[in-house]
């Protein structure tokens, strides 16, 4: 992913930002996040703080892709709209959940669901072909978007949660870095959890057995989903 090609994705996610801020859509909240997020990674990129920034680069854009296939299809009724981001989308239109119950829903459709995909489509055609040391090396790139992920997290709360949830900026002020911790830790364990998933459904035997394991995945979003609303 170029300079010019992260500043297109940007803008177009930033647009969208605030379009749906202007209209009250609470899709603006994980999208604002995700535009931060990006604008961290394409700075991480350019520090070299990856082994292989050109991989990265190209994973960051499929996942992107990703991100707006699904959003696309949403918006056209599509059935084929993936059930996790349905139920992220369906949930902006109530009035209970909390801002970072929008956020928690998109990061779950989006790292628990996208990212794995992604990983599998991109690594999936070479993985068995990879060096233990190759692997390992793909793997401590995931990892160190975990460590921008905790670096970004404070701003994403000062600059998204708490322009649309008050009582964010109050949890703030009483537990100091706890709440950022928390979702830190939250997000990174998921991102571990997806490292794990994308390599087991890589080493399937065939693409039967590799839909069997999407479709476990997708259940097992769906359950998490699910469980953020619980207390809407």
């Amino acid at each position: 992913m170029t300079l010019n090609n992260t500043n297109t994705v940007v803008e177009r996610m930033m647009g969208l930002v605030r379009q749906w801020e202007a209209e009250q859509d609470q899709r603006a909240i994980f999208l604002n996040c995700y535009a931060l997020m990006t604008q961290s990674m394409h700075a991480a990129l350019a520090e070299g703080r990856f082994h292989d920034p050109t991989w990265v680069a190209t994973w960051l854009s499929r996942f992107a892709d990703y991100y707006f296939d699904g959003l696309d299809a949403y918006e056209r009724q599509d059935p084929t709209t993936p059930a996790v981001w349905r139920l992220a989308y369906e949930a902006t239109t109530r009035p209970h959940p909390h801002a970072l119950q929008h956020l928690l829903l998109g990061v779950n459709a989006h790292i628990n669901y996208d990212l794995t995909l992604t990983l599998v489509e991109l690594l999936g055609s070479s993985w068995s072909t990879l060096t233990a040391e190759q692997r390992q090396r793909h793997q401590d790139d995931f990892d160190q978007v975990n460590v921008i992920i905790k670096e970004t997290i404070n701003q994403v709360q000062d600059e998204v949660l708490e322009r649309h949830d008050w009582l964010m900026a109050w949890v703030d002020t009483l537990s100091g870095p706890l709440d950022e911790w928390f979702t830190g830790w939250l997000i990174s364990g998921w991102r571990d959890e997806v490292w794990r998933e994308a390599v087991n459904m890589m080493d399937c035997v065939d693409a039967a057995a590799r839909e069997q394991c999407r479709l476990a995945l997708e259940t097992a979003s769906l359950e998490r989903g699910r469980w953020i609303l619980l207390s809407s």
